[in-house]
């Protein structure tokens, strides 16, 4: 269907800034059920048309966005969330910054590209229910790792002895957070269990070395269960590990760099991911060892590493077998 009308949302915690397109109309709604019918009636009274006939775009905001995404899916409404660097780098440069403004950026971003957009898939509800609780193991993992800096700091400037409460404080904070983070896992390894495409989809990935529980749950969620993302190259584009060349003539010729713009969640656990393939995977141990030997740097052949493991998840997929490996059967 053509769309004649965009609605641009910026998403906050308890409102939205909504902008529609063509008649430049602008008004803010609480982020609730209220809000939300309020929004689809003004936007048919201001705009003339029916929400059939408009295509609404938000950025994606975490758990903000949720409870809206749940609202327009149970409504039928078409609805696209974009990330926001995409956003950003496809519109000229504006001065300020401010709620309204976003919401009139995007409006224009969805509008120019209606015909293109594609439209999102409300996730399955185990597959929410796994994104949140790695939202909350993942807070717990960077509280730990603060817990660790400070212990680490004491030990190096104080003494356990003169300092015992503050010492014991911190190790106590340290091993609960350890205890809650376990739980989590384990909850996370039932939700995967308990549905039977996550469970198959899950026994592919982790047949591929360097690939544990949680970045199998986050491959998961991110792809939705591999829906997102058409191909593997896709998929590494939007993790930032694929490079592209910068040629341009005969006065522009630099090497292949990846981008900055990234989801850099995802970026980190793929680092990990190749960091444990090449201690555990003699193939990539291999391969590894001989780019370095033959002059490529550390990072380059990292990033190489994880474009593999990235190939080899979405072949397994495809392919609906586990990983196998055949140097190992090799003479």
């Amino acid at each position: 269907m053509k769309f004649k009308e965009a609605i641009g949302i910026d998403i906050s915690k308890k409102t939205l800034d909504v902008v529609l397109h063509c008649c430049q109309v602008y008004c803010q709604f609480t982020n609730d059920k209220k809000g939300f019918n309020e929004l689809i009636k003004w936007a048919e009274k201001n705009s003339g048309f029916e929400i059939e006939q408009m295509i609404i775009c938000m950025e994606h905001t975490g758990i903000y966005t949720y409870q809206l995404s749940e609202y327009l899916a149970k409504k039928s409404i078409a609805y696209s969330i974009v990330p926001g660097l995409e956003i950003k780098r496809s519109l000229v440069i504006t001065r300020g910054k401010n709620d309204k403004v976003d919401a009139k950026k995007i409006a224009s971003y969805a509008f120019m590209r209606r015909g293109q957009l594609k439209l999102y898939q409300l996730p399955s509800k185990n597959v929410s229910k796994l994104q949140k609780i790695l939202v909350i193991r993942d807070r717990m993992a960077k509280q730990k790792g603060g817990y660790q800096a400070t212990l680490r700091e004491f030990k190096e400037l104080f003494t356990k002895k003169d300092n015992e409460l503050l010492f014991a404080s911190i190790e106590k904070m340290k091993a609960e957070l350890d205890k809650q983070i376990k739980k989590l896992e384990k909850e996370i390894n039932k939700v995967i269990q308990e549905d039977e495409k996550m469970s198959y989809q899950y026994k592919l990935i982790v047949s591929i070395k360097g690939i544990g529980l949680i970045v199998a749950a986050n491959l998961l969620v991110t792809t939705n269960c591999f829906t997102r993302f058409e191909n593997s190259r896709k998929f590494a584009c939007y993790s930032g590990i694929a490079p592209f060349s910068n040629q341009s003539g005969t006065s522009i010729k630099s090497k292949s760099r990846v981008s900055h713009y990234a989801n850099k969640k995802m970026k980190s656990l793929l680092y990990l991911s190749a960091s444990s393939a090449i201690q555990n995977d003699a193939e990539f141990k291999d391969y590894y060892q001989k780019r370095i030997e033959s002059g490529k740097s550390r990072m380059s052949t990292m990033n190489a590493v994880k474009n593999k493991i990235i190939s080899r998840v979405f072949a397994v997929i495809k392919r609906g077998t586990p990983y196998v490996n055949l140097k190992r059967y090799a003479a």
